[in-house]
């Protein structure tokens, strides 16, 4: 972009469907913040899998298969996290920047500072205490080369010795993981099973989990066990086999699916279980005496309490988090980083890298 220019560059989400729904322009309006905002640069934006759920309308309840299955989705104001979305949206909810730029109410000392933010910002009301706005659903996110964030939101993470593109990979997955650890009571010396643990939340819980003192199992293909071990598990279980029954005090689930009823067989008697997400199908069967019998409790998690991420960005910037970034892409090439990601051939992170603008004219 040039100086002084009010355009710029980026991939919106044109509805819900398949990857023609993103589509890159170089037209975009340049964001202006408001009284309480910041406009950041995007250095770097992460993927997830909220990304690609979004993009099909996954989150809807018309969809009970798994997230990598053909899509139609009958009810097109349900497709998002919190029903309906506004389109064009531009997604990305994995984000480190620059600020460039601030509203009239912010403190101008914020200008350069390389900053990042949790995807699921707390919004919690009397009427909804788990309430949230989240980054690439309720309000454009990173997949462009500006965004606008509210200031309370963001964190500094200048002092970090972590690069930009592993810092662009931690926001969700590790957030997500800090908030399904604390579900799960995950604490020093309590045995843990991770599903899904080469992926980038798996992985992020592996780490933290680690880092609490845990004993982690972690959930993955034989392919993959050595990245999850690296990550700090002592023992991986292969995704097709059952783990032994009463073996875990806690359970943290991003998979689900048709074999759902063995982590509930894994759990001890007094054990928790703590889902955020179904990469493997939404719809589960359970034996409710399985839940009573063993007084287990269940959790599910997406709020995440300010603490938690308060807790990772003193993390990042003493330089304790190791993030598995496997691939890193220009920002143009998100249809073959979207089409990597499904494949699951790569452990940790996928990163997009906006194209840099020129100089920046803050006035």
């Amino acid at each position: 972009m040039a100086m002084g220019g009010n355009t710029m560059s980026g991939v919106v989400l044109t509805g819900h469907g398949g990857p023609d729904c993103l589509v890159w322009r170089d037209d975009l309006p340049l964001p202006a913040p408001e009284q309480n905002e910041v406009l950041v640069q995007v250095l770097a934006a992460g993927m997830n899998n909220t990304d690609i759920n979004t993009r099909l309308g996954w989150y809807s309840d018309d969809v009970t298969g798994a997230t990598d299955e053909n899509i139609e989705v009958d009810d097109k104001a349900s497709g998002g996290w919190s029903g309906a979305l506004r389109f064009p949206l531009i997604q990305g909810g994995d984000i480190c920047g620059r600020v460039v730029a601030v509203g009239a109410a912010v403190d101008r000392g914020w200008i350069g500072k390389r900053i990042t933010a949790p995807l699921v910002m707390p919004r919690p009301t009397l009427q909804n205490p788990v309430g949230m706005e989240c980054i690439g659903s309720e309000r454009n996110g990173g997949f462009a080369q500006y965004c606008c964030l509210p200031a309370s939101d963001i964190k500094d993470v200048s002092p970090s010795p972590l690069s930009d593109i592993e810092i662009a990979a931690i926001p969700c997955a590790y957030g997500t993981a800090e908030a399904l650890l604390d579900r799960a009571k995950v604490a020093a010396g309590k045995s843990v099973l991770v599903t899904g643990a080469s992926g980038g939340v798996g992985m992020a819980a592996v780490e933290l989990a680690t880092l609490r003192g845990a004993n982690v199992t972690g959930m993955t293909s034989a392919a993959k066990a050595a990245a999850v071990r690296a990550a700090g598990a002592i023992a991986t279980i292969d995704r097709t086999e059952s783990p032994a029954e009463n073996s875990f005090d806690s359970v943290v689930d991003v998979v689900g699916g048709a074999t759902w009823g063995r982590l509930i067989d894994a759990l001890k008697p007094a054990g928790h279980y703590a889902v955020a997400g179904a990469i493997a199908g939404p719809i589960v069967e359970m034996d409710l005496r399985k839940i009573y019998l063993k007084d287990l409790t269940l959790s599910g998690s997406t709020f995440q309490p300010p603490a938690g991420f308060e807790r990772l960005v003193q993390l990042i910037n003493a330089g304790r988090l190791k993030p598995l970034v496997s691939k890193t892409y220009p920002l143009q090439r998100i249809h073959t980083a979207q089409e990597d990601f499904q494949s699951k051939r790569f452990a940790g992170k996928l990163v997009l890298i906006p194209p840099q603008p020129k100089a920046f004219s803050n006035g």
